[in-house]
């Protein structure tokens, strides 16, 4: 059993920030401002690596403790492990090498009223959750060339044709977290290869067999960006403007894997 360094690349847009302020601790901000520009202030292990080299595989556990400067900043911000499924598009300051993906994940995601993040009906798509992602393998190169179809999603109709589909290929497991995220919690994400576990606080959120066998790469972000894909509605997707400075502080990050 070790505790890896996980060897945090910082990444944000201009004018956001990623501000070191302690041994595993840091402080992720972006500025007020009325624009609709995209800002992002990130933490992650992979930089450029390609997806079948990211560093993470159950069994897996996360511990650390976090607080956002206010209950409900526009946007989303969160922290765990994903699979970067939309990084073709943009890899923070040029175009990436590598092709799209389904998502995979297991994390604490925080998502502003604007978004609604599920593709099931009886689960939150919204809010402060614990969620987790599986997908089936498909080919990069066919999600690459199937990917202009998501843009029929601007219909009502199709909208819920394309949500019908990713039920197919896509599983889904979430929970609503009830908490003041302004004040310090502890979290932990336990992933195992046949389950993933979610506390905060020392209480369970949620257990879950939707276990992605990654490999997975570490992520702590904010932003201001929401996606809505919600049912028999239009796909939307875009960003919002911070009236206020927003703020996430993370310390006392440990990983342990066996």
């Amino acid at each position: 059993m070790g505790k890896p360094d996980p060897a945090l690349h910082i990444s944000h847009s201009s004018n956001a920030s990623v501000n070191t302020v302690g041994e595993r601790s840091w402080s992720l901000e972006i500025p007020a401002h009325s624009d609709r520009r995209y800002y992002l202030a990130q933490l992650d292990d992979h930089s450029r690596r390609r997806r079948g080299n990211y560093r993470w595989k159950p069994p897996l556990t996360m511990s650390l403790q976090a607080r956002a400067s206010a209950e409900d900043l526009p946007g989303t911000w969160g922290f765990g492990f994903w699979n970067d499924p939309f990084g073709f598009l943009l890899d923070y300051g040029g175009i990436a090498t590598y092709l799209p993906a389904l998502p995979e994940s297991v994390w604490f995601f925080h998502a502003s009223p604007q978004n609604y993040l599920s593709f099931r009906d009886d689960l939150p798509a919204n809010g402060f959750l614990a969620a987790s992602f599986k997908s089936r393998r498909v080919s990069p190169v066919l999600l690459a060339i199937a990917s202009p179809i998501l843009a029929l999603a601007l219909t009502p109709w199709t909208s819920s044709v394309v949500r019908s589909l990713l039920r197919r290929f896509v599983q889904q497991a979430s929970a609503a977290i009830s908490t003041d995220v302004s004040d310090w919690h502890s979290y932990e994400l336990d992933w195992q290869a046949d389950q993933v576990r979610f506390r905060m606080d020392g209480a369970e959120i949620l257990q879950t067999t939707v276990s992605p066998p990654g490999p997975l790469t570490l992520v702590i972000w904010l932003d201001n960006q929401y996606a809505a894909l919600p049912p028999g509605g239009r796909i939307t997707y875009g960003t919002l403007a911070n009236p206020d400075s927003t703020r996430l502080e993370i310390r006392d990050i440990e990983l342990i894997q066996v």
